[in-house]
């Protein structure tokens, strides 16, 4: 069966790197962020999703680029469409929810790890080539 996951993922980087977090049901890291509940808009899914993951406050979210990909350790059939936002954000990003770890990552770091999301793959790939 072929579903499609429709989600919004923070872009946040720092010092050329990329902040990205790991759940506690997945091993690869991705995007902060989520799935967006009825009748939410792509900017309120991430504010609040971006509050509860790592406990910041996101504003004046920007839409930089969209996603259609495989969504990883969802089974197979299942894609993902990701809109990737930026965004200022008002405190220290700390693991919260159902985070488990979040860390900074160059797209080599990324890269080496065993599993890794093809989104953020290809948008390592779009981000200026020093991450």
């Amino acid at each position: 069966m072929n579903s499609l996951i429709k989600a919004v993922g923070l872009v946040l980087c720092v010092d050329q790197r990329l902040l990205l977090v790991r759940s506690q049901d997945q091993v690869a890291f991705y995007l902060p962020g989520g799935t967006i509940e009825p009748g939410e808009t792509e900017q309120r899914a991430l504010q609040r999703e971006v509050a509860e993951e790592l406990g910041v406050v996101l504003r004046e979210p920007e839409l930089l680029a969209r996603y259609r990909t495989d969504a990883v350790g969802r089974g197979d059939g299942v894609q993902v469409d990701l809109a990737c936002y930026t965004g200022a954000v008002d405190g220290e990003p700390v693991a919260s929810a159902e985070i488990a770890e979040l860390g900074w990552f160059t797209r080599a770091e990324y890269a080496e790890h065993r599993v890794t999301a093809p989104a953020i793959v290809e948008l390592f790939a779009d981000l200026d080539p020093g991450l």
